[in-house]
This record gives structure tokens, sequence and C-alpha cells, in this order.
């Protein structure tokens, strides 16, 4: 993969009419930062990330934590790193039995295209990248695009689109840490997901193919519960009523409600136990539960399972996730 120089990285600013801030960057058509007011009237940064610089270094490869970055051709494990379609078995890049986030230079480490740019009310921008036939042994030249709004009423919208000269397998996701409190740790916020069912996993993280039920599961988020020292790794399946929250978080420090809806299958809630320490971030990380993913997506390794949501892409079809984070403040 071909260096990439500090010219190449372009960041774009959309600002609503609350004064609210979206930072976007072209490498991984990635959220850079959000900064929105809590309820003292403050202006915080709810998005964990480093400075834009640090994308392109070595050291940010090396720990491949995909920082508010578009992950594909397929985000999350497949096992084995490979999948067959229709008779054909594609071999991918795989570490230690495992294919994760698109391979070794998925979406999420190239520089996407700006193709278009509106400002208030409700600015937007729209970034696309060609994947071409063959590129991380994937079939198929896939064209992706993807759209972030920032409406007037605080709501961070993003869309995914893909389409294909030939049958292949996508999915997309958006990879934001997020910290309502705008720094520290994340303990002491609230979640709630809506869904009655976890994906099973082996050791390596990777789907048994059996969906277990959340009732007296630890990890059943399905009233608001702490999240507290917890570490999180799991895919939930998502209910499957239309245009309802699947999941919310809640921060009572500053206020700062956000609210998760999405067209997709499942909900990946990751809230690693630390964050690398050799980042300039934006914001003051706690050494302990510094953020929390909330990626909406297809399942895990889907490829390999009848069972599981369909995850291939036909020429003709299009190919399209829209997530919304809404943002409120409650406690003034």
């Amino acid at each position: 993969m071909k260096l990439i120089k500090k010219e190449e990285l372009k960041t774009l600013s959309l600002i609503n009419k609350n004064g609210s801030e979206l930072q976007i960057l072209n490498f991984g058509a990635a959220v850079l930062s959000f900064k929105i007011k809590d309820k003292s009237g403050k202006k915080i940064n709810v998005v964990v990330s480093p400075w834009a610089e640090d994308f392109i270094t070595s050291t940010y490869r090396e720990h491949n934590k995909c920082f508010g970055a578009s992950v594909g051709r397929y985000a999350g494990r497949i096992a084995k790193g490979e999948f067959k379609l229709d008779k054909t078995t594609y071999k991918l890049f795989e570490k230690n039995d495992v294919h994760l986030h698109g391979g070794e230079y998925g979406f999420q480490y190239k520089i996407w295209e700006i193709e278009e740019e509106t400002t208030a009310p409700n600015p937007s921008v729209k970034l696309s990248y060609l994947s071409k036939d063959g590129e991380e042994s994937y079939p198929g030249n896939l064209q992706v695009g993807v759209t972030y709004t920032l409406t007037e009423d605080d709501e961070l919208l993003i869309e995914y689109s893909g389409k294909t000269d030939k049958k292949t397998v996508i999915n997309l996701t958006n990879h934001t840490y997020f910290n309502l409190n705008g720094g520290g740790s994340i303990s002491d916020h609230f979640l709630k997901i809506e869904a009655e069912k976890i994906l099973e996993v082996d050791e390596n993280l990777l789907p048994t193919g059996n969906l277990t039920k959340l009732k007296k599961h630890p990890k059943n988020f399905g009233q608001s519960k702490l999240i507290g020292n917890r570490n999180l790794d799991d895919t939930f399946v998502l209910r499957s009523e239309k245009d309802e929250v699947d999941a919310r978080l809640f921060a009572p420090l500053t206020g700062i409600k956000m609210e998760v809806k999405t067209n997709q299958k499942a909900m990946v809630a990751y809230a690693p136990e630390s964050l690398p320490q050799d980042f300039n971030y934006h914001t003051e990380i706690a050494e302990h539960y510094p953020s929390l993913c909330l990626e909406a997506q297809n399942f895990p390794d889907a490829p390999n399972f009848r069972n599981f949501p369909e995850a291939v892409l036909k020429p003709g079809d299009e190919y399209y996730n829209r997530i919304s984070y809404k943002f409120s403040v409650s406690g003034h």
C-alpha cells in the first residue's frame, strides 16, 4: 500500500444552527469529532479520536482501531478468512484464522473522494470509494458511497450505499467511539439496546451460528443499564420494528442522550477496556473504558451461515445502510 502524505488529508466541517460541529476526515471517510452543547451550555466533543495526522502513521495501522472510520468491504469477522460464492471459494487475508474489518488494508485505510458538500440547513458531505475487483481478494468492482448529514436538530445521519459489477459480499459500518462526557470514562453511561438475542461466539469472537436469548444474559440491555466496567464486544440481534429507536446511550454528568436508529439487522456494542496511549487524542481519555462504539451492521461471518441474514450483493442491486445518531440534552 502506498504511503499517504499529510497534504492528502482533508477535514470537512459541518455546522448547524445550534453551533454543533461535525468534522469528517477523507481518510477512511471517518468521523473525526462532533461538538455539541451539554446541559450547562458548554460545548464538548463526544467523539474519541486521535488527530488527523495520526491516521496515516504506522502506529495507527498496528493498532487497527478504525477510529470513526467507514469499515469494509466486510466489517466484523470472517472465519478462516474465506467464504464461498456459488462454486468459488474466496481466500482473504487472515490473522490467527480471522479476517477482520475488510482485510489488511480495508476501506478505513483509503482516501475517499469528496463528491459533494452542502451547507446549512442540514449540511452534508458525500464521499465515495471504488474498491476494484480483487482488492483484498474480494470479487467485483464495488463502488461505495457515504453521506454524512448534520440535521438542524442535532442528528448525525450516516448513509452507506454500494453497487457492484460482479456478485460479492458486503457489510459496511461506522466505527465511531463515543463518550458523552467529552472525556474520561463511559462507565457512568447508561445503555439500552432493543434486542432479544445475542450472537454466541467462540474464543476468537467468531459466531458459532447460535443465537442466545438475552432474557437472563448478563449483557441484557433491554432495560437501561449502567455500563460500569464491563467489557463489550458483542453482536445484538435487533428487533424488527421499523423507525423505532434501536439503542440509547445516556450520560447523567452532561445530560447528553444519544438515540440510534438503523435499517440493519444487528448492533455491535464495543467498549474496549482501554485505548492505545501513544496517540494524541482530541479529548482527555480515561485509562479504563474510555469509549463505546455502537456499530449498525449485518452479522459477522454472515456469508458462512445460512441462518444469518443475506450478505451478498448482486449486479443491478444496491446496498444501503442507514444509521442515525440523534443527540439531545436533558437536566437543564
